[in-house]
């Protein structure tokens, strides 16, 4: 995996090696992330955005994010493969002035104290029903700016 265009253009990312079954990690594939940044480009203005990385495994849909332009990405993943994953990008990438790491289950996010995020990336375990338990209770928690990006 690497990251696609921008700032960090063809930096490898950490490698999954052979995964964590217990992590349930999934990473999107690097075909797959070109093809939803080449649609998101029309939609969105990434030049100081906000954005929010709930369920984020290796962190690579956020560190895309910020490679082209985002301002600040918060990566929000419990499991521990993704956190020691995520760690080793943004390090890579030398960006922690501008990433958080939250380590905690995204379905029990704190009410936000910070900006809000423009940009949510929501990509949970399949066929649990995560998807819309997380995106309600960041809503809630004021982690979302009014009018908000959901992929």
């Amino acid at each position: 995996m690497r990251i696609i265009a921008g700032k960090h253009r063809s930096t490898a990312l950490a490698s999954v090696g052979k995964g964590d079954p217990g992590a349930h990690l999934r990473p999107t594939t690097d075909r797959v992330r070109e093809s939803l940044f080449n649609v998101l480009q029309h939609k969105i203005d990434f030049d100081g955005a906000r954005v929010l990385d709930l369920f984020a495994g290796t962190g690579a849909l956020g560190l895309e994010a910020l490679s082209r332009g985002a301002s600040f990405v918060a990566f929000v993943d419990d499991g521990r493969a993704a956190q020691r994953l995520i760690g080793q990008n943004i390090a890579k990438l030398r960006v922690q002035e501008q990433t958080e790491l939250i380590r905690r289950d995204a379905l029990r996010l704190p009410g936000r104290t910070g900006a809000p995020f423009d940009l949510v990336f929501l990509d949970p375990p399949y066929r649990r029903g995560f998807g819309a338990r997380a995106l309600a209770t960041a809503d809630a928690g004021g982690w979302l700016a009014p009018a908000a990006l959901v992929v």
